[in-house]
């Protein structure tokens, strides 16, 4: 499960928008990592693939909307010295982000290409994964229900649009480097690694899709798998000691 990345939004005079359009875009691209690793699996289906598609367009615009802000504040030369390090900061964790969303969108052409729904090429994986992925393709929207819209056969058509736009984000890549000058190992880390994963703490709800993705696995679902299993192991074990019972009793009257 991808883990949420968590912005502290208080050096000098920034407003905060920046951090909050930035912690969208981790979580929204977390998302899209959640729903690619459902490809292939038992779990594949056609809402699966409008899910991965309405995703991934959002973590572009998103990724857009990072791009002309954080550009915008880079060149201003009136900056602080303190905030401009901020801003380098944050540009290094935005280019990771498009960086990773960049990947997955490569690994999910590749995965759709090797298992079409509409003309099945061969058996889907189980990989163990049940259930829906809708839940987590609706925080990735900020939405409550998703709305299913797509055809019979948008996995394959939407293989071409994902070809455009693999290409679009990579040129889009090679721009920003064009643009802004920052070398990712100059700049310095403001919290120790894996400090995201000890907070709960988040920008807040904004109107660019925030969501959250760090939340506790129902806690009936695993109680529920436990159980199951220590029935089962209840079962193996008895099995093993009725038999072992029985070549006892043959090998003692033989």
């Amino acid at each position: 499960k991808p883990e949420c990345c968590c912005l502290s939004a208080s050096t000098g005079n920034m407003d905060g928008e920046e951090f909050t359009m930035l912690d969208a875009l981790n979580k929204v691209t977390a998302c899209y990592r959640h729903l690619v690793i459902a490809l292939g699996s038992t779990s594949d289906s056609q809402n699966l693939r409008e899910e991965l598609k309405k995703t991934r367009n959002k973590a572009q615009e998103l990724a857009v909307a990072n791009r002309t802000k954080l550009t915008a504040l880079l060149k201003d030369k009136n900056i602080s010295k303190d905030d401009r390090a901020e801003y380098e900061r944050l540009w290094v964790l935005f280019t990771s982000s498009v960086e990773l969303l960049e990947v997955d969108m490569k690994r999910s052409l590749e995965i759709g290409q090797d298992f079409p729904l509409k003309v099945p090429t061969r058996h889907l994986i189980q990989t163990g994964m049940t259930g829906s992925t809708t839940t987590v393709a609706a925080r990735a929207m900020s939405v409550q229900n998703m709305k299913y819209e797509a055809d019979a056969n948008i996995d394959t058509v939407d293989l071409k649009e994902l070809e455009t736009e693999i290409a679009q984000v990579d040129q889009m890549m090679e721009e920003m480097e064009m643009k802004v000058q920052v070398a990712p190992w100059a700049v310095e880390a403001k919290q120790e690694a894996g400090a995201e994963l000890k907070s709960t703490v988040s920008v807040g709800n904004s109107s660019v899709g925030v969501i959250s993705i760090c939340e506790e696995e129902p806690k009936e679902t695993v109680e529920g798998e436990t159980g199951l299993m220590k029935v089962f192991a209840g079962i193996i074990f008895t099995g093993v000691l009725l038999i072992a019972g029985i070549l006892g009793y043959l090998v003692v009257n033989l």
